[in-house]
């Protein structure tokens, strides 16, 4: 008997990532996809039932949520895909969660806080690496300094990302860059600011970027102003400062036609992720000149996304969650990372 859990987008590499480790649980998830032939082969492979649709199916896509109690959404870029699984599940009263990072996705699902409420689930975008450790930390700092009106994070993951990672960067390009100020997301250009950023292992150079904690720490933390900084090669922080005047030229279609061609396919094999890591770093500041910082180190990104996507999952399915719009921490508390074997957390 499978376990009240669809998880759509199962043949991606993220999607069999997660699903692999749901079995190697004991879980036995029903997944689904539009690709066939893909998801047939990843269900005979862990012995699980498969459901093949795309998200305008909305008969199939109705069918298949009624089976469960929940979807784990690993289908991107999620600006296009997650609104028609977000609806699915209001209208069949079933509880969504995803793996995004894409700012437009978190604020959407906010605005459907009531709908969320009165239909009896939680909505939950970002419970992977984007956005389970930083969203946490900033949740920590928060209770560090309950003044703080003030929040920085920061993040440099060793390792490489997956096809789909880079095929939503590249679709974002010359889209510029985003802050919150003043309690409002608001637009700014593209590698905006540069930084130091003291990792405690090593110190880099960060950009700003619009990561999704401009959406989500605001939820989680109340904190009006919030800035997210990453480690970007010298190539990417020259692409990302040329978009600046060029973003018309990188968003027509021959020309991200050309820039996804040149993506390779998967994602970083499982002894690439066992090497790599993940450091973070955060501060936060209130008027009166306190300040509170601290750093964490955690593993490789896609296996936090796993790990992190999973162990939510298990808890909305013993029915621990909260109905409406909901952040990681906001439901869980700024510790629910810890709970991710190779977590460690620092306050300076």
């Amino acid at each position: 008997m499978s376990d009240p859990l669809l998880i759509y987008g199962a043949n991606g590499y993220t999607g069999e990532l997660i699903t692999r480790y749901a079995v190697e649980r004991g879980m036995k998830p029903i997944i689904a996809g539009r690709n066939e032939k893909a998801i047939r082969k990843i269900a005979e492979k862990h012995g699980l039932e498969c459901r093949v649709f795309a998200l305008d199916e909305k008969e199939k896509l109705d069918a298949a949520i009624q089976e469960v109690e929940m979807v784990l959404h690993c289908a991107g870029p999620f600006s296009i895909t997650s609104r028609p699984m977000v609806e699915a599940c209001l209208r069949n009263k079933k509880h969504y969660t995803d793996i995004t990072g894409e700012i437009s996705v978190f604020e959407t699902s906010a605005a459907l806080d009531k709908k969320a409420k009165d239909a009896g689930i939680m909505l939950m975008p970002g419970v992977g690496f984007d956005v389970v450790p930083s969203d946490c930390l900033a949740r920590h700092l928060k209770d560090r300094l309950p003044t703080a009106t003030r929040l920085t994070l920061a993040f440099y993951g060793m390792g490489r990302i997956s096809h789909g990672t880079q095929a939503t960067m590249t679709m974002n390009v010359g889209r510029g860059g985003a802050i919150r100020k003043d309690g409002k997301i608001t637009p700014v250009p593209a590698a905006w600011k540069t930084r130091e950023i003291d990792f405690g292992e090593v110190k880099k150079l960060g950009v700003s970027i619009p990561w999704g904690d401009v959406a989500t720490a605001f939820h989680s933390t109340g904190i009006p102003n919030i800035e997210v900084y990453t480690v970007a090669p010298k190539s990417a922080l020259k692409l990302m400062k040329l978009s600046r005047y060029l973003g018309w030229l990188f968003a027509t279609g021959p020309f991200q036609k050309y820039l996804q061609s040149k993506i390779p396919p998967g994602g970083p094999s499982d002894e690439e992720r066992t090497k790599g890591k993940t450091l973070l770093w955060g501060e936060v500041t209130d008027g009166d000149g306190n300040r509170a910082e601290s750093r964490m180190q955690a593993p490789e990104g896609y296996t936090i996304t796993a790990i992190g996507a999973l162990n939510i999952a298990e808890k909305i399915l013993s029915g621990k969650f909260t109905t409406g719009y909901q952040t990681p921490a906001k439901a869980y508390g700024a510790d629910l990372v810890l709970e991710i074997e190779g977590v460690s957390r620092t306050d300076l």
